[in-house]
């Protein structure tokens, strides 16, 4: 069957799946440096054992087409217990267009909701059209908050929260 007949499927990774994690996201972190909190460079060092913690902290979905990690998101809890936070979004160029990013905020706010949290809070560079449109149409909406970018100061990013 052709790639392109085949439709995404999502699955949770577990510290097991620390690899395919990290390959991932250091795809993204080339692909996007400025979706990101971190940077390529940081993560390039980290090892075995710091993967599979970063996976015992969240929820970690990765899509699938063919077999094949094309895309992942998480959802985490930081401080607020009725909030947890969308990060790490992210689809392969080849990928986009295909329904793998509705999947993924569909299984991280579908988490989200299983562990009683009342929001989901993520953050968006500005300019980002196409990140803005895929949340709008899963219910989020702009707070109104707005802070610099974490690596690069001169660019901004905003905040959306989707209420249960």
């Amino acid at each position: 069957m052709l790639a392109h007949m085949v439709k995404p499927t999502i699955r949770r990774w577990s510290a097991d799946d620390w690899a395919a994690c990290r390959d991932l996201r250091l795809a993204a972190l080339a692909d996007a440096p400025l979706a990101f909190a971190s940077t390529l460079q940081r993560e390039q060092e980290f090892t075995e054992a710091q993967w599979r913690a970063g996976l015992g902290r969240r929820a970690q979905f990765a899509a699938y087409l063919a077999e094949r990690p094309v895309g992942g998101a998480a959802g985490v809890r930081w401080d607020d217990p009725a909030t947890a936070d969308l990060v790490a979004m992210w689809v392969r160029p080849q990928a986009r267009g295909k329904g793998v990013a509705d999947l993924l905020v569909r299984a991280v706010v579908d988490w989200a909701d299983g562990q009683g949290h009342a929001k989901v809070r993520l953050w968006v560079s500005e300019g980002n059209e196409p990140a803005v449109r895929l949340y709008l149409r899963h219910g989020f909406a702009r707070t109104g908050e707005v802070q610099p970018h974490p690596n690069e100061p001169a660019s901004r990013e905003f905040a959306m929260v989707r209420y249960r």
